[in-house]
């Protein structure tokens, strides 16, 4: 469901290996980052009309309840299948030119919301 050379996962490898006890796991068929929980996925789908919809330079994250409405209304932006349903979103990377200061404070604001206080405490250190 990926390819290990993909210069897109290599970028979000990069940003999301960077953060305290991270580690990379596949889940799923899929590249997940996580410490005790995951904070991060590449790639992934969604049901649109009844037809499923594959995102596979993507990233889904969790971010925090407040931002959902003003990332929702960005075209890359999407409600991915069942993660969506507990505030999940994915950010598609393929197409324009990514802005990877915005893909790195999404994965921090999903790391803070899973990672835990040591953690994070670690993070603002």
């Amino acid at each position: 469901m990926f390819r290990d050379d993909d210069p897109l996962l290599a970028r979000v490898r990069e940003v999301a290996l960077g953060f305290p006890d991270a580690a990379e796991k596949v889940s799923h068929g899929r590249p997940a980052f996580f410490t005790t929980k995951v904070f991060c996925y590449y790639g992934g789908s969604q049901r649109v009309d009844g037809e499923w919809v594959s995102h596979e330079e993507c990233v889904l994250v969790l971010p925090e309840e407040a931002e959902r409405p003003a990332l929702l209304e960005d075209e890359r932006v999407f409600v991915p299948a069942y993660l969506g349903t507990t505030g999940w979103l994915g950010l598609d990377l393929a197409g324009a030119a990514t802005d990877w200061r915005e893909v790195a404070e999404l994965l921090d604001a999903s790391y803070r919301r899973t990672a835990g206080v040591r953690r994070v405490a670690r993070l603002d250190g």
